[in-house]
Protein backbone atom coordinates (compact mmCIF):
# COMPACT_ATOMS: atom_id res chain seq x y z
CA UNK A 1 0.00 0.00 0.00
CA UNK A 2 1.45 3.38 -1.04
CA UNK A 3 1.49 6.04 1.67
CA UNK A 4 2.05 9.78 1.77
CA UNK A 5 2.18 10.83 5.41
CA UNK A 6 1.18 14.37 6.29
CA UNK A 7 3.94 16.59 7.70
CA UNK A 8 2.38 16.16 11.15
CA UNK A 9 3.43 12.49 11.24
CA UNK A 10 6.57 12.44 9.08
CA UNK A 11 9.61 11.46 11.13
CA UNK A 12 7.58 10.71 14.26
CA UNK A 13 7.73 7.36 16.06
CA UNK A 14 4.03 6.68 15.51
CA UNK A 15 4.19 7.80 11.86
CA UNK A 16 7.17 5.61 11.04
CA UNK A 17 5.62 2.59 12.78
CA UNK A 18 2.27 3.06 11.05
CA UNK A 19 3.84 3.58 7.63
CA UNK A 20 5.82 0.36 7.93
CA UNK A 21 2.64 -1.56 8.77
CA UNK A 22 0.52 0.08 6.06
CA UNK A 23 3.03 -0.73 3.34
CA UNK A 24 2.66 -4.45 4.03
CA UNK A 25 -1.07 -4.40 3.21
CA UNK A 26 -1.91 -5.60 -0.33
CA UNK A 27 -5.70 -4.95 -0.15
CA UNK A 28 -6.47 -8.67 -0.57
CA UNK A 29 -9.46 -8.66 1.80
CA UNK A 30 -8.78 -12.10 3.32
CA UNK A 31 -9.09 -10.39 6.70
CA UNK A 32 -12.64 -9.30 5.98
CA UNK A 33 -13.87 -12.89 5.83
CA UNK A 34 -12.76 -13.61 9.41
CA UNK A 35 -13.71 -10.29 11.03
CA UNK A 36 -16.54 -10.68 13.58
CA UNK A 37 -17.89 -7.14 13.23
CA UNK A 38 -17.91 -7.33 9.43
CA UNK A 39 -19.81 -10.61 9.67
CA UNK A 40 -22.45 -8.92 11.83
CA UNK A 41 -22.66 -5.52 10.12
CA UNK A 42 -21.58 -6.18 6.53
CA UNK A 43 -19.93 -2.75 6.30
CA UNK A 44 -16.47 -2.54 4.72
CA UNK A 45 -15.55 0.18 7.22
CA UNK A 46 -16.34 -2.24 10.06
CA UNK A 47 -13.77 -4.71 8.80
CA UNK A 48 -9.96 -4.59 8.98
CA UNK A 49 -9.37 -3.49 5.38
CA UNK A 50 -11.82 -0.62 5.71
CA UNK A 51 -10.39 0.48 9.03
CA UNK A 52 -6.89 0.37 7.56
CA UNK A 53 -8.05 2.76 4.81
CA UNK A 54 -9.57 5.05 7.43
CA UNK A 55 -6.33 5.12 9.44
CA UNK A 56 -4.29 5.69 6.27
CA UNK A 57 -6.45 8.72 5.47
CA UNK A 58 -5.97 10.09 8.99
CA UNK A 59 -2.18 9.70 8.72
CA UNK A 60 -2.23 11.42 5.32
CA UNK A 61 -3.99 14.46 6.74
CA UNK A 62 -7.65 13.83 5.92
CA UNK A 63 -10.33 15.23 8.19
CA UNK A 64 -10.91 13.08 11.25
CA UNK A 65 -14.58 12.65 12.09
CA UNK A 66 -16.76 11.15 14.77
CA UNK A 67 -17.69 8.47 12.23
CA UNK A 68 -14.02 7.48 11.92
CA UNK A 69 -13.84 7.16 15.70
CA UNK A 70 -16.95 4.97 15.87
CA UNK A 71 -15.70 2.56 13.19
CA UNK A 72 -12.42 2.15 15.10
CA UNK A 73 -14.31 1.79 18.39
CA UNK A 74 -16.33 -1.09 16.98
CA UNK A 75 -13.20 -3.16 16.40
CA UNK A 76 -12.83 -5.92 19.02
CA UNK A 77 -9.04 -5.99 18.63
CA UNK A 78 -9.43 -9.78 18.38
CA UNK A 79 -6.57 -9.91 15.83
CA UNK A 80 -8.24 -12.72 13.91
CA UNK A 81 -7.26 -10.69 10.85
CA UNK A 82 -3.58 -11.08 11.77
CA UNK A 83 -3.94 -14.88 11.76
CA UNK A 84 -5.56 -14.67 8.32
CA UNK A 85 -3.31 -12.05 6.70
CA UNK A 86 -0.85 -13.55 4.18
CA UNK A 87 1.31 -10.41 4.31
CA UNK A 88 1.87 -10.24 8.06
CA UNK A 89 0.15 -6.90 8.61
CA UNK A 90 0.38 -6.02 12.31
CA UNK A 91 -3.13 -4.66 12.48
CA UNK A 92 -3.34 -4.53 16.29
CA UNK A 93 -0.36 -2.17 16.52
CA UNK A 94 -1.75 0.00 13.71
CA UNK A 95 -5.11 0.20 15.44
CA UNK A 96 -3.49 1.36 18.69
CA UNK A 97 -1.73 4.15 16.78
CA UNK A 98 -4.88 5.11 14.85
CA UNK A 99 -7.09 5.18 17.92
CA UNK A 100 -4.63 7.32 19.85
CA UNK A 101 -4.47 9.90 17.04
CA UNK A 102 -8.23 9.97 16.56
CA UNK A 103 -8.75 10.32 20.32
CA UNK A 104 -6.62 13.47 20.26
CA UNK A 105 -8.51 14.97 17.34
CA UNK A 106 -12.16 14.06 18.07
CA UNK A 107 -13.74 14.97 21.39
CA UNK A 108 -16.08 12.32 22.70
CA UNK A 109 -19.49 13.13 24.17
CA UNK A 110 -19.32 13.73 27.93
CA UNK A 111 -21.16 10.51 28.78
CA UNK A 112 -18.65 8.43 26.79
CA UNK A 113 -15.71 10.18 28.40
CA UNK A 114 -17.14 9.50 31.85
CA UNK A 115 -17.83 5.83 31.08
CA UNK A 116 -14.33 5.22 29.75
CA UNK A 117 -12.74 7.03 32.71
CA UNK A 118 -14.75 4.93 35.16
CA UNK A 119 -13.67 1.75 33.42
CA UNK A 120 -9.96 2.48 33.34
CA UNK A 121 -9.85 3.86 36.87
CA UNK A 122 -12.46 1.61 38.46
CA UNK A 123 -11.35 -1.77 37.14
CA UNK A 124 -7.75 -1.11 38.16
CA UNK A 125 -8.56 0.39 41.56
CA UNK A 126 -8.05 -1.31 44.96
CA UNK A 127 -11.71 -0.44 45.54
CA UNK A 128 -12.82 -2.81 42.76
CA UNK A 129 -12.78 -5.78 45.15
CA UNK A 130 -15.03 -4.20 47.80
CA UNK A 131 -17.33 -2.89 45.05
CA UNK A 132 -17.62 -6.39 43.56
CA UNK A 133 -18.42 -7.89 46.98
CA UNK A 134 -21.17 -5.30 47.43
CA UNK A 135 -22.49 -6.13 43.96
CA UNK A 136 -22.55 -9.83 44.81
CA UNK A 137 -24.48 -9.07 48.00
CA UNK A 138 -27.07 -7.11 46.01
CA UNK A 139 -26.95 -9.35 42.93
CA UNK A 140 -30.55 -10.64 43.17
CA UNK A 141 -31.78 -7.04 43.01
CA UNK A 142 -29.62 -5.91 40.09
CA UNK A 143 -30.98 -5.37 36.56
CA UNK A 144 -29.90 -8.06 34.10
CA UNK A 145 -27.34 -5.81 32.39
CA UNK A 146 -25.45 -5.38 35.69
CA UNK A 147 -26.07 -8.93 36.87
CA UNK A 148 -24.25 -10.12 33.73
CA UNK A 149 -21.12 -8.40 35.00
CA UNK A 150 -21.31 -9.64 38.60
CA UNK A 151 -20.55 -13.34 39.11
CA UNK A 152 -21.95 -15.26 42.04
CA UNK A 153 -19.79 -15.18 45.17
CA UNK A 154 -17.01 -17.77 45.19
CA UNK A 155 -16.81 -20.34 48.02
CA UNK A 156 -14.12 -19.93 50.67
CA UNK A 157 -12.17 -22.83 49.14
CA UNK A 158 -11.45 -20.54 46.17
CA UNK A 159 -8.94 -18.72 48.38
CA UNK A 160 -7.07 -21.85 49.55
CA UNK A 161 -3.39 -21.48 48.57
CA UNK A 162 -0.75 -24.24 48.80
CA UNK A 163 1.92 -23.81 51.48
CA UNK A 164 4.65 -26.17 50.30
CA UNK A 165 7.99 -24.81 49.08
CA UNK A 166 9.64 -26.14 45.93
CA UNK A 167 12.98 -25.64 44.24
CA UNK A 168 11.24 -24.66 41.01
CA UNK A 169 9.45 -21.32 41.24
CA UNK A 170 7.35 -19.16 38.94
CA UNK A 171 5.84 -15.71 39.27
CA UNK A 172 2.14 -15.22 38.65
CA UNK A 173 0.22 -12.00 37.97
CA UNK A 174 -2.99 -12.07 39.97
CA UNK A 175 -4.61 -9.49 37.68
CA UNK A 176 -6.80 -6.52 38.46
CA UNK A 177 -10.33 -7.98 38.21
CA UNK A 178 -9.69 -11.72 38.52
CA UNK A 179 -9.04 -11.82 42.30
CA UNK A 180 -12.45 -10.25 42.92
CA UNK A 181 -14.48 -11.87 40.13
CA UNK A 182 -12.98 -15.38 39.99
CA UNK A 183 -10.38 -15.93 42.75
CA UNK A 184 -10.45 -19.69 42.26
CA UNK A 185 -8.59 -19.34 38.94
CA UNK A 186 -5.48 -18.03 40.70
CA UNK A 187 -5.61 -20.46 43.62
CA UNK A 188 -6.35 -23.41 41.31
CA UNK A 189 -3.32 -22.43 39.22
CA UNK A 190 -1.14 -22.43 42.35
CA UNK A 191 -2.54 -25.80 43.49
CA UNK A 192 -2.05 -27.46 40.09
CA UNK A 193 1.51 -26.18 39.82
CA UNK A 194 2.16 -27.27 43.41
CA UNK A 195 1.02 -30.80 42.51
CA UNK A 196 3.59 -30.73 39.70
CA UNK A 197 6.38 -29.58 42.04
CA UNK A 198 6.39 -25.89 41.18
CA UNK A 199 5.92 -23.10 43.71
CA UNK A 200 3.89 -20.03 42.70
CA UNK A 201 5.07 -16.62 43.89
CA UNK A 202 3.27 -13.29 43.70
CA UNK A 203 4.82 -9.82 43.76
CA UNK A 204 2.66 -7.59 45.95
CA UNK A 205 3.48 -4.43 44.01
CA UNK A 206 2.22 -5.76 40.68
CA UNK A 207 -1.21 -4.77 39.39
CA UNK A 208 -3.04 -4.37 36.08
CA UNK A 209 -0.91 -5.52 33.15
CA UNK A 210 -1.57 -2.25 31.32
CA UNK A 211 -4.11 -3.56 28.82
CA UNK A 212 -7.16 -1.77 30.22
CA UNK A 213 -5.69 1.73 30.06
CA UNK A 214 -3.95 1.07 26.75
CA UNK A 215 -7.11 -0.20 25.06
CA UNK A 216 -9.04 2.81 26.36
CA UNK A 217 -6.49 5.10 24.66
CA UNK A 218 -4.68 6.07 27.86
CA UNK A 219 -1.34 4.94 26.49
CA UNK A 220 0.81 6.77 29.02
CA UNK A 221 -1.24 5.25 31.83
CA UNK A 222 -0.81 1.80 30.29
CA UNK A 223 2.96 2.28 30.06
CA UNK A 224 3.02 3.39 33.71
CA UNK A 225 1.27 0.15 34.68
CA UNK A 226 3.88 -1.82 32.72
CA UNK A 227 6.80 -0.03 34.41
CA UNK A 228 5.27 -0.61 37.85
CA UNK A 229 4.97 -4.34 37.17
CA UNK A 230 8.54 -4.58 35.91
CA UNK A 231 9.77 -2.87 39.08
CA UNK A 232 7.72 -5.27 41.23
CA UNK A 233 8.92 -8.38 39.38
CA UNK A 234 12.55 -7.48 38.82
CA UNK A 235 13.99 -8.62 42.20
CA UNK A 236 12.43 -12.08 41.71
CA UNK A 237 13.52 -12.23 38.08
CA UNK A 238 17.08 -11.42 39.15
CA UNK A 239 17.01 -13.71 42.19
CA UNK A 240 17.62 -10.81 44.58
CA UNK A 241 15.23 -12.01 47.31
CA UNK A 242 15.41 -14.91 49.75
CA UNK A 243 12.73 -16.66 47.67
CA UNK A 244 15.20 -17.28 44.87
CA UNK A 245 15.02 -16.77 41.13
CA UNK A 246 11.87 -17.57 39.15
CA UNK A 247 12.06 -19.55 35.92
CA UNK A 248 9.04 -17.94 34.28
CA UNK A 249 6.28 -15.38 34.68
CA UNK A 250 3.05 -17.33 34.28
CA UNK A 251 -0.18 -15.80 33.00
CA UNK A 252 -3.51 -17.59 33.52
CA UNK A 253 -5.44 -14.80 31.76
CA UNK A 254 -4.50 -14.79 28.10
CA UNK A 255 -5.46 -11.11 27.79
CA UNK A 256 -2.76 -10.25 30.33
CA UNK A 257 -0.34 -12.68 28.73
CA UNK A 258 -0.50 -11.13 25.27
CA UNK A 259 0.10 -7.70 26.82
CA UNK A 260 3.05 -8.69 29.01
CA UNK A 261 4.65 -10.54 26.10
CA UNK A 262 4.51 -7.19 24.28
CA UNK A 263 6.25 -5.15 27.01
CA UNK A 264 9.52 -5.30 25.06
CA UNK A 265 8.01 -3.59 22.04
CA UNK A 266 5.85 -1.17 24.04
CA UNK A 267 8.82 0.12 26.07
CA UNK A 268 11.52 -0.16 23.40
CA UNK A 269 11.69 3.65 23.28
CA UNK A 270 12.33 3.97 27.04
CA UNK A 271 16.08 3.71 27.77
CA UNK A 272 15.46 3.07 31.48
CA UNK A 273 13.14 0.11 30.85
CA UNK A 274 13.80 -1.22 27.34
CA UNK A 275 16.20 -4.02 28.34
CA UNK A 276 14.21 -5.00 31.41
CA UNK A 277 10.98 -5.07 29.38
CA UNK A 278 12.58 -7.38 26.80
CA UNK A 279 13.65 -9.73 29.60
CA UNK A 280 10.19 -9.73 31.15
CA UNK A 281 8.53 -10.47 27.80
CA UNK A 282 10.97 -13.31 27.12
CA UNK A 283 10.20 -14.90 30.50
CA UNK A 284 6.41 -14.68 30.15
CA UNK A 285 4.45 -17.87 29.47
CA UNK A 286 0.78 -18.56 29.14
CA UNK A 287 -0.17 -21.25 31.65
CA UNK A 288 -0.97 -23.62 28.78
CA UNK A 289 2.67 -23.46 27.67
CA UNK A 290 3.62 -25.29 30.88
CA UNK A 291 1.28 -28.21 30.17
CA UNK A 292 3.80 -30.21 28.14
CA UNK A 293 6.11 -30.16 31.16
CA UNK A 294 3.62 -30.70 33.99
CA UNK A 295 1.04 -33.02 32.39
CA UNK A 296 3.13 -36.22 32.84
CA UNK A 297 3.59 -35.38 36.52
CA UNK A 298 -0.10 -34.68 37.02
CA UNK A 299 -1.51 -37.71 35.22
CA UNK A 300 -0.95 -40.29 38.01
CA UNK A 301 -2.62 -37.93 40.48
CA UNK A 302 -5.83 -37.25 38.50
CA UNK A 303 -7.96 -39.74 40.39
CA UNK A 304 -11.32 -37.97 40.53
CA UNK A 305 -12.21 -36.38 37.23
CA UNK A 306 -15.63 -34.79 37.77
CA UNK A 307 -16.12 -33.01 34.45
CA UNK A 308 -14.75 -35.17 31.69
CA UNK A 309 -16.75 -33.91 28.70
CA UNK A 310 -15.53 -30.41 27.89
CA UNK A 311 -15.80 -27.92 25.07
CA UNK A 312 -12.94 -25.45 24.80
CA UNK A 313 -13.29 -21.83 23.74
CA UNK A 314 -9.80 -20.52 22.85
CA UNK A 315 -9.71 -16.78 23.58
CA UNK A 316 -8.63 -14.49 20.77
CA UNK A 317 -5.73 -13.31 22.91
CA UNK A 318 -4.50 -16.91 23.04
CA UNK A 319 -5.05 -18.14 19.48
CA UNK A 320 -4.54 -14.89 17.56
CA UNK A 321 -2.63 -12.60 19.91
CA UNK A 322 -0.15 -15.21 21.20
CA UNK A 323 -0.57 -17.61 18.27
CA UNK A 324 -1.00 -20.53 20.68
CA UNK A 325 -3.32 -23.21 19.33
CA UNK A 326 -3.99 -26.83 20.17
CA UNK A 327 -2.00 -27.07 23.40
CA UNK A 328 -4.88 -27.02 25.84
CA UNK A 329 -6.97 -29.54 23.91
CA UNK A 330 -4.05 -31.90 23.23
CA UNK A 331 -2.76 -32.06 26.79
CA UNK A 332 -6.17 -32.23 28.47
CA UNK A 333 -7.07 -35.12 26.16
CA UNK A 334 -3.84 -36.88 27.13
CA UNK A 335 -4.84 -36.44 30.78
CA UNK A 336 -8.14 -38.26 30.24
CA UNK A 337 -10.57 -35.46 29.38
CA UNK A 338 -12.80 -35.48 26.32
CA UNK A 339 -12.23 -32.06 24.76
CA UNK A 340 -13.71 -30.61 21.61
CA UNK A 341 -13.82 -27.17 20.03
CA UNK A 342 -16.93 -25.34 18.89
CA UNK A 343 -18.76 -27.10 16.06
CA UNK A 344 -17.66 -24.24 13.77
CA UNK A 345 -16.32 -20.71 14.05
CA UNK A 346 -13.92 -21.57 16.87
CA UNK A 347 -11.69 -18.81 15.48
CA UNK A 348 -14.30 -16.09 16.07
CA UNK A 349 -14.43 -13.78 19.09
CA UNK A 350 -17.04 -14.35 21.80
CA UNK A 351 -17.62 -10.60 22.14
CA UNK A 352 -16.00 -10.04 25.54
CA UNK A 353 -12.80 -8.32 24.34
CA UNK A 354 -11.86 -6.59 27.58
CA UNK A 355 -14.15 -3.62 28.11
CA UNK A 356 -15.84 -4.09 24.73
CA UNK A 357 -18.86 -5.86 26.22
CA UNK A 358 -19.52 -2.75 28.32
CA UNK A 359 -18.83 -0.19 25.58
CA UNK A 360 -20.49 -2.07 22.69
CA UNK A 361 -23.08 -4.31 24.43
CA UNK A 362 -25.37 -4.87 21.45
CA UNK A 363 -22.59 -6.30 19.27
CA UNK A 364 -21.00 -8.11 22.21
CA UNK A 365 -24.17 -10.00 23.10
CA UNK A 366 -24.84 -10.94 19.48
CA UNK A 367 -21.36 -12.44 19.32
CA UNK A 368 -21.84 -14.18 22.69
CA UNK A 369 -25.05 -15.86 21.59
CA UNK A 370 -23.52 -16.84 18.25
CA UNK A 371 -20.58 -18.41 20.08
CA UNK A 372 -22.74 -20.27 22.61
CA UNK A 373 -24.83 -21.70 19.78
CA UNK A 374 -21.66 -23.43 18.59
CA UNK A 375 -20.37 -24.44 22.04
CA UNK A 376 -23.37 -25.92 23.80
CA UNK A 377 -24.65 -28.66 21.41
CA UNK A 378 -23.82 -32.06 22.86
CA UNK A 379 -24.45 -30.87 26.43
CA UNK A 380 -20.85 -30.60 27.66
CA UNK A 381 -20.31 -30.82 31.40
CA UNK A 382 -18.44 -27.53 31.20
CA UNK A 383 -17.27 -24.89 28.76
CA UNK A 384 -13.63 -24.13 29.47
CA UNK A 385 -11.59 -21.14 28.40
CA UNK A 386 -8.38 -19.32 29.33
CA UNK A 387 -9.37 -15.72 30.02
CA UNK A 388 -11.54 -14.22 32.76
CA UNK A 389 -13.34 -11.86 30.38
CA UNK A 390 -14.46 -14.65 28.06
CA UNK A 391 -15.49 -16.82 31.00
CA UNK A 392 -17.70 -14.20 32.62
CA UNK A 393 -19.18 -13.02 29.31
CA UNK A 394 -20.11 -16.53 28.15
CA UNK A 395 -21.48 -17.50 31.57
CA UNK A 396 -23.95 -14.61 31.37
CA UNK A 397 -25.69 -16.37 28.48
CA UNK A 398 -25.83 -20.02 29.56
CA UNK A 399 -26.56 -22.30 32.51
CA UNK A 400 -23.71 -24.63 31.47
CA UNK A 401 -20.77 -23.99 33.84
CA UNK A 402 -18.06 -21.85 32.21
CA UNK A 403 -14.65 -22.30 33.85
CA UNK A 404 -10.96 -21.85 33.34
CA UNK A 405 -9.45 -25.12 32.14
CA UNK A 406 -7.06 -25.12 35.12
CA UNK A 407 -10.06 -25.25 37.49
CA UNK A 408 -11.18 -28.52 35.89
CA UNK A 409 -7.69 -29.94 36.37
CA UNK A 410 -7.65 -28.77 39.97
CA UNK A 411 -11.02 -30.48 40.65
CA UNK A 412 -9.55 -33.78 39.51
CA UNK A 413 -6.65 -33.63 41.98
CA UNK A 414 -6.93 -34.94 45.55
CA UNK A 415 -6.65 -32.16 48.11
Amino acid sequence: MQTNLSPEFQGTREGQAAEGILRKCVHCGFCTATCPTYQLLGDELDGPRGRIYLMKQVLEGAEVTRSTQQHLDRCLTCRNCESTCPSGVQYGQLLDIGREIVERKVERPAAERAQRWLLKEGLTSPLFGPAMRLGQLLRPLLPQSLKNKVPAKSPSAAHRWPSRRHERKVLMLLGCVQPAMAPNINSATARVLDAAGIQTLVADGAGCCGAIRSHLNDHEGGLADMRRNIDAWWPLVQGLTDQGRVEAIVMNASGCGVTVKDYGRALAHDPAYADKAQRISALTRDLSELLADIAPRLKPRLTQIKRRQLVFHPPCTLQHGQQLRGGVETHLAALGFEVRLAASESHLCCGSAGTYSVLQPELAYQLRDRKLAQLTPGNPQAIVSANIGCIQHLQSGTTTPVMHWVEVLDEALPH
